[in-house]
């Protein structure tokens, strides 16, 4: 062990997003992809989720890599894949189902249910180094557990969907240096922000800005700042 002087390294982003079903995720994490890149081609999306992601194919010509096998060792090698083909930013949509395939496996695992997590966490912790040591940029988006709650619209009383806890693994945003909640309106809040560029900002339009300021933070030099009065800052 040798103790060194901290050391301002460019960055790699590890963004989540997290919102219910139809907030918006796969879109929002498209656009940012595009800020950091501003080549659609740099861009490479590995989907899950049924291939919503050619829904916005009408966007860029981004590569989409579909899965059918859910386990925490395909998501791995469709990272290597991806890695392969030179992405830049690699959208990882959604990591929710990951931890679903392993709830499964769990569930079906003979014996006693406590210690077979040692058969779990493993694939799990495997999963989440390989996103922390890509060597490209990483958006993962989460589903999130849903509910309705009654809101007051023009005085009347009609139920709107919201949001809950994330469908991962518990304190798996500890692992991202930002986490977006993206509410049914579209509009991002950051639960957690290691950039600073979200600190205490009221809700926000997800755009490609986004994604340029987030690039900026990453390439930030060490005898520099970023000032949150010019254009890198988000704007509500």
């Amino acid at each position: 062990m040798q103790l060194r002087q901290s050391m301002r390294r460019a960055a790699k982003m590890r963004l989540a997003l997290a919102g219910a079903s139809g907030s918006g995720k796969t879109y929002s994490s498209l656009l940012i992809a595009y800020g950091m890149t501003g080549d659609w081609s740099k861009i490479a999306v590995i989907d899950s989720e049924n291939c919503s992601a050619d829904l916005y194919a009408h966007l860029g010509e981004y590569r989409v890599l579909t899965l059918d096998d859910f386990s925490p060792e395909s998501y791995i090698a469709a990272i290597d894949i991806c890695e392969q083909a030179g992405a830049e930013v690699i959208i990882i949509d959604s990591i929710s189902h990951c931890w679903d395939y392993l709830l499964d496996f769990h569930a079906n695992l003979q014996g006693n249910s406590f210690a077979n997590w040692a058969k779990v966490t493993p694939r799990q912790n495997n999963f989440i180094r390989r996103i922390l040591s890509s060597s490209s940029h990483v958006i993962c988006t989460m589903r999130s557990k849903q509910d309705y709650v009654l809101s007051d619209k023009n005085g009347k009383m009609v139920p709107e969907k919201v949001g809950l806890k994330a469908v991962q693994r518990d304190n798996v945003d500890y692992e991202f240096t930002a986490v977006l909640d993206i509410a049914m309106n579209h509009r991002a809040t950051a639960s957690k922000d290691r950039t600073g560029l979200f600190a205490n900002r009221t809700e926000f339009a997800i755009t490609p800005k986004v994604g340029q300021a987030i690039l900026a933070w990453c390439n930030m030099k060490p005898q520099n700042t970023i000032s949150y009065d010019q254009p890198t800052r988000i704007s509500a």
